[in-house]
């Protein structure tokens, strides 16, 4: 169990978040010296919070991350196992092309926080149990092999950022490619 901030250590820790989270969205790296400054508080006062640059943005990212596992728990509990799977795919593709920290949070192997570790590995066992179970199913073509899923997933939020646009034309256009992809995936699309 963790002992609550005190207010002025939550106040830091709420700004800090705050400047981190805008950085990350305006594509600045984070470095924790350049949040201290725009935080307006001492470099001191940041690293007592966070050890690191990527304990920092794995803070930022956390919110989207528990969102996209509650989101997997959900679907694993849907019995129809095309449209569990379809759903969290459309889950997985808005938070990849609305959230800047999910990327660079995702594709690293080591984690600086436990929580981040946890939150991945839920999210990797409910893509891989829904997976299985669309394929079970006989919902996906034969033809794909399950690796061939994430490399799909990031070359449409590759897409996506290249076609640019608003948050709203986004998540639209992720949700377009995300069908027509699912379509070529899908095992019998005529009874879709």
């Amino acid at each position: 169990m963790t002992t609550p901030l005190r207010k002025d250590a939550a106040r830091n820790w709420d700004r800090i978040v705050a400047i981190a989270r805008a950085l990350v969205d305006q594509g600045v790296p984070l470095q924790l010296n350049d949040v201290a400054r725009r935080a307006g508080l001492g470099v001191g006062t940041v690293y007592r919070h966070f050890a690191s640059p990527e304990a920092l943005l794995e803070t930022v990212a956390t919110p989207c991350l528990e969102s996209l596992a509650a989101h997997g728990e959900q679907a694993l509990a849907d019995t129809d196992p095309w449209r569990a799977f379809e759903g969290f795919l459309l889950r997985v593709a808005e938070a990849q092309v609305t959230d800047a920290s999910l990327a660079p949070v995702t594709a690293t192997d080591t984690d600086a926080l436990p929580r981040t570790s946890e939150l991945k590995e839920s999210l990797r066992s409910a893509g891989d149990t829904l997976w299985n179970r669309a394929r079970q199913a006989g919902a996906v073509r034969p033809q794909v092999a399950p690796g061939d899923l994430l490399p799909l997933m990031c070359g449409i939020a590759h897409a996506v950022d290249v076609r640019g646009g608003t948050s709203a034309d986004r998540i639209d256009t992720a949700r377009r490619y995300l069908t027509t992809l699912l379509g070529g995936m899908r095992a019998n699309p005529a009874t879709a």
